[in-house]
């Protein structure tokens, strides 16, 4: 019996791993069972306490260079009376956002575990992530009003500038785009607009995946970004100022890309906060 899931921040906080119903209902009666830890080429056995809160979950230690979203196979395997815990290293190591992955893992929740720290832009773009629709590859949306509503950087014309700015620089360090689409009755976005529902400004966030470093593989949260090829949003083009500053870029021999394929849109250097 194997399952595959996504931890969160919550479990690597809480030192705990949830455990699907299926398998927990084959542990029924244990207060703790044998697990087998399997990550980056280490092995350890472990005697975890399996307690029922929310859900049923299990006390686990885990290593220190795991980010939420990374993704576990849990596997029962009674003919050993063990549980297998195993994290699959990736093909090709990536750095999300400043944070480096090197075993699998799912954009989605890696989006929806983002911690926005305190800064402004932080506050803004959390919302996106944490609220907004977020999509397979880890893309999410959400109305700019409703950003705004949530962010908690205060109401009247203060509030108005502090937003107004920290949008701006989410825009220029190629976290966010403004797009146009659309909210359900429900009021729930979406993009590419729907013909029948309410038009809406939104604020599109890709997130920055790069190959990870092969160094000693530290985070960096804040730190110089060279000028990067950034996937648009679907239908989204690239404004002059964008196309202007690629063609310095070319001429500078910063980057190989002499030309934009459709969809796609130039980030020039920059100062990227985590």
């Amino acid at each position: 019996m194997t399952r595959r899931i996504a931890l969160r921040r919550a479990d690597l906080d809480d030192a705990v791993c949830p455990v699907p119903e299926e398998i927990a209902a084959a542990l029924a009666g244990r207060e703790t069972v044998t697990v087998v830890l399997e990550h980056s080429g280490a092995r350890e056995v472990f005697e975890a306490a399996l307690r029922q809160e929310v859900g049923w979950q299990l006390s686990v230690s885990w290593p220190a260079d795991l980010h939420p979203g990374v993704l576990v196979t849990m596997a029962w395997r009674p003919a050993k009376d063990e549980l297998g815990l195993r994290t699959t290293p990736a093909e090709d190591p990536m750095r999300v956002d400043g944070v480096d992955y090197f075993h699998e893992y799912d954009p989605a929740v890696v989006t929806r575990e983002f911690d926005p720290g305190k800064s402004n832009h932080g506050q803004v773009l959390g919302v996106v992530r944490r609220l907004g629709r977020v999509f397979d590859d880890g893309s999410a949306v959400f109305t700019e009003a409703g950003v705004a509503a949530r962010c908690g950087l205060g109401r009247g014309a203060r509030g108005t500038f502090l937003f107004r700015n920290a949008v701006d620089q989410l825009i220029r360090e190629g976290y966010v785009t403004r797009v146009p689409g659309s909210v359900d009755p429900e009021g729930q976005p979406s993009y590419p607009a729907v013909d029948g529902e309410e038009p809406a400004d939104m604020l599109f966030y890709a997130p920055l995946v790069e190959p990870a470093p092969t160094g000693d593989g530290a985070d960096r949260r804040e730190h110089w970004v060279n000028g990067f090829i950034r996937k648009l949003p679907p239908g989204a083009q690239p404004s002059e100022k964008q196309l202007a500053a690629h063609r310095r870029a070319v001429e500078n021999a910063q980057i190989d890309e002499d030309t934009l394929a459709p969809g796609y849109t130039f980030v020039k250097k920059h100062h990227r906060h985590g």
